[in-house]
């Protein structure tokens, strides 16, 4: 339990840092520097040049495997046996993440791609290079769009949606990916106002576009019904610090210390305090 919550809490702030600024230039507009696009294919056979012989004539032998016939379905057990070869045996998560990817999207059933779309959208939250955080969104996003097109009316699939935008290239300086996204939610709670998950990404979106005072509302709309949702209240402690509103800051800053608990979180929590002062 306390390495789950070490986890989420490394999520809460390191996954935050790569958007938001600091508390002193919150108000000022975010100005990315270009990034490379980032090439999977290259990633790939970067990680395939450090395994072991055997482990190298095993993935070839998997890529070549493919015959005539009934070709996609030979393509689903070979993406999920590199999926299954990455995750177990070397423990890259990125790429396990990528073959269930492909797997999804050639199977084509709502469970699939659902579940490799919120996979793909855990991992961007916590990706720190730009580059590869725009391209998780990219995935993530085709993903949550064919798992629509086969449920229109699936509201969890719509804030994955929505939040692909947030979380991806609109953490990273582009206002109009996080436009995107917040429109997305916005439909979400016009037809389910009690829409928790839409309402705290709508709040996080709003605190990424300076939007301070529409997320302050929506945060504390959260607490209201989930007061122990750390994720929201580690934002709204952002959204005042970018308000200038430094006793409100402070008093939610404090509180995710305590609730957290961990003195990595402490300790960077403490750093942001201090540019309160």
């Amino acid at each position: 339990m306390a390495g789950g919550l070490l986890i989420f809490a490394s999520l809460l702030y390191f996954g935050k840092t790569v958007a938001t600024k600091e508390p002193s230039s919150m108000g000022e507009a975010s100005k990315p520097s270009p990034a490379a696009g980032f090439n999977v294919d290259k990633y790939i056979q970067d990680a395939k040049s450090k395994l072991s012989v055997s482990q190298l004539n095993y993935i070839n032998s998997l890529e070549n495997s493919i015959s005539r016939g009934d070709v996609a379905a030979q393509q689903i057990k070979v993406y999920n046996q590199l999926a299954s070869f990455w995750a177990d045996s070397i423990h890259q998560q990125e790429i396990y993440i990528f073959y269930t990817s492909r797997s999804a999207k050639l199977v084509n059933s709502e469970k699939n791609l659902t579940f490799a779309a919120q996979l793909m959208l855990a991992d961007l939250r916590n990706e720190s290079d730009p580059a590869k955080r725009g391209w998780k969104a990219e995935q993530a996003i085709e993903l949550f769009e064919q798992a629509i097109q086969l449920n229109p009316n699936n509201a969890n699939l719509q804030v994955g949606l929505g939040s692909c935008y947030v979380f991806g290239k609109g953490m990273v300086g582009n206002p109009q990916e996080t436009m995107k996204g917040i429109q997305q939610l916005l439909q979400v709670v016009r037809k389910d106002s009690l829409n928790m998950q839409a309402q705290l990404v709508l709040g996080i979106g709003g605190v990424i576009s300076n939007q301070f005072d529409k997320a302050i509302d929506r945060l504390n709309n959260v607490l209201k019904y989930e007061p122990s949702n750390l994720e929201a209240i580690s934002w709204l402690a952002d959204a005042y610090a970018g308000k200038g509103d430094k006793p409100n800051a402070l008093k939610w800053y404090e509180i995710s210390k305590r609730m957290v608990n961990n003195p990595v979180y402490t300790k960077e929590v403490n750093e942001r305090i201090k540019m309160l002062k």
